[in-house]
């Protein structure tokens, strides 16, 4: 359904990949995975249309209609929800803009009348008639009230922006279905929602996304962005990793059996090449070795790093670490409703909830750098609190300063230079890197930067409003595994499940009007609730 030939990208000397010869087909849903900064959104603008490739062509099966999940936020301003979801059919839209037109025309002739009435005829077979129905259910179903349907879409934030884009790409039941990072900003009960969806439709959808929960819901196919090239592999993301950890343990194997037997060779051809009886067998065996060596398959060096993360605590906490008694915040309307708890040391908390309702509002008050409205939050005696926003731009806002100089700023006394510089080589920074100013850091890296900052600080309390936003795989991995073997407390927001699920031992759920559940146990526990309930 759409195939690439020696497709190939280059910025600057070195090719981002290059001769990528992949078929993507069927009611297949392929996930597109790699290291940050391998090419992923690159190839997609590509296949998608936005973007050139400096070698190779994509070819898409004539009639096959191309639906894709914007990046450009504030392209639809002035324009309704509604309208800007139904232009995800862009014939049904220019049909239904051509007859407006004519209709709105007080100069209009017979002639144009007809055309208006075979634009009629058109405007039904692309189903334009359901279009409003349609678009209102797949608005509802991204978390999206009906009271807003009609609404501009300057009124209203970047994160609802995202979800009426990601509506607008799903409108037209495209054959082909192109998502970028789709759960981003999305609450859980939403990416449920998605995941139900995407895996009913019959398309070939091609998605990123660094959630493995999600990519194991809904992936049949995974497509590896690695080594310069793309590999599919039947199955979802934890089939493919087992699948390439086993295709790479074969092919160490396999060249080390070949270096063994070339050994063997050289051996033999160092011992009777001198010998005339011999030298018949020698030059065969040399002959083989030739044959070997050209069929070796060399191992590239893959652009998957795991940065080392470790926090540590220098103050031990015992029993009950914070208080917070009958605890309110509002706005226009309450956030936080006279809640109240404690939580003992050792605790890994996560607070989750729909978009909007209060996660980090909750994670703020807990971090002293917002105040309620009234109820007091009571930290245990020798609180160190280490806190990362959703947001860092202000944190890396300076251009004057490198990045060991941005780092030295949180060392304690203990710490030199070479133990920043050995710090910031965990996190894969490079010598050259350290010359950066921090303004000039991607997501990604920014967030390797701040681990960075909290591993200096050997907190015995940590707060976290969504840390894997921006992160690859890897390094979500390796902040899990750190989290994971932390011994202090932690409280942390994220949409992301296999997170969640993996370090949670008590969920705090925020309901609409301030209300807050408070589950004893892990994520599965809070789920079997649920269901009960």
């Amino acid at each position: 359904m759409i195939s690439t030939a020696n497709l190939t990208i280059q910025f600057g000397s070195k090719p981002l990949f290059e001769n990528v010869n992949v078929k993507f087909d069927g009611s297949n849903c392929y996930g597109l995975i790699g290291a940050n900064g391998s090419g992923k959104s690159t190839f997609m603008k590509i296949i998608g249309g936005d973007l050139e490739p400096t070698y190779g062509n994509v070819s898409i099966n004539p009639g096959i209609r191309l639906g894709k999940l914007r990046q450009e936020h504030f392209s639809f301003e002035n324009h309704r929800i509604m309208d800007v979801v139904k232009m995800g059919h862009s014939e049904m839209w220019n049909t239904m803009i051509e007859r407006d037109a004519i209709y709105s025309d007080l100069t209009a002739s017979e002639s144009d009348y007809m055309e208006a009435a075979n634009l009629e005829i058109k405007f039904s077979e692309y189903g334009g008639y359901t279009a409003d129905a349609r678009a209102g259910e797949l608005l509802s179903g991204l978390g999206i009230s009906i009271n807003k349907h009609n609404a501009i879409m300057k009124d209203i934030a970047p994160g609802w922006k995202l979800r009426v884009l990601l509506a607008q790409a799903l409108f037209s039941n495209p054959d082909i279905l192109l998502l970028d990072e789709p759960t981003n900003n999305l609450d859980i009960n939403t990416i449920r929602w998605l995941e139900d969806f995407i895996s009913s439709y019959k398309s070939t959808i091609i998605i990123i996304s660094h959630d493995r929960h999600f990519l194991n819901r809904v992936c049949t196919h995974m497509a590896d962005l690695d080594y310069g090239e793309i590999r599919i592999y039947p199955g979802n993301y934890d089939e493919y990793m087992l699948a390439s950890a086993k295709a790479k343990e074969q092919l160490i194997a396999g060249n080390v059996r070949a270096k063994e037997r070339i050994s063997e060779l050289q051996e033999f051809v160092r011992r009777f090449s001198a010998n005339k009886s011999k030298s018949r067998q020698a030059t065969s065996r040399l002959k083989k070795i030739d044959r070997i060596k050209a069929d070796q398959v060399a191992i590239k060096p893959s652009s998957r790093q795991n940065p080392f993360i470790r926090f540590e605590q220098n103050k031990i906490l015992y029993r009950s670490v914070l208080s917070l008694e009958k605890l309110s915040k509002s706005y226009d309307l309450p956030i936080i409703s006279n809640y109240s708890a404690t939580f003992e040391a050792g605790e890994k908390v996560a607070i989750i909830g729909e978009n909007g309702i209060g996660k980090t509002t909750l994670l703020s008050m807990l971090s002293n750098n917002l105040q309620p409205d009234s109820g007091s939050i009571k930290w245990a005696e020798n609180i160190n609190i280490g806190f990362m926003n959703q947001d860092l731009t202000d944190e890396f806002c300076q251009k004057n300063i490198n990045l060991l100089d941005w780092m030295n700023k949180y060392r304690q006394s203990m710490h030199d230079d070479q133990f920043i510089r050995s710090i910031l080589g965990r996190l894969l920074f490079s010598s050259e890197d350290l010359q950066k100013s921090p303004n000039m850091l991607s997501g990604g890296e920014k967030n390797r930067m701040f681990f960075g900052r909290l591993m200096l600080g050997q907190h015995n309390v940590i707060l976290l409003d969504e840390p894997t936003n921006h992160l690859d795989m890897e390094t979500i991995e390796s902040l899990q595994l750190a989290l994971e073997k932390y011994p202090g407390t932690l409280f942390f927001v994220s949409h992301d499940r296999e997170f969640v699920s993996s370090l949670a031992n008590r969920i705090l759920e925020i309901h609409p009007k301030g209300k807050i559940s408070d589950y004893q146990g892990n994520y599965e526990d809070y789920l079997t609730s649920k269901i009960d309930y």
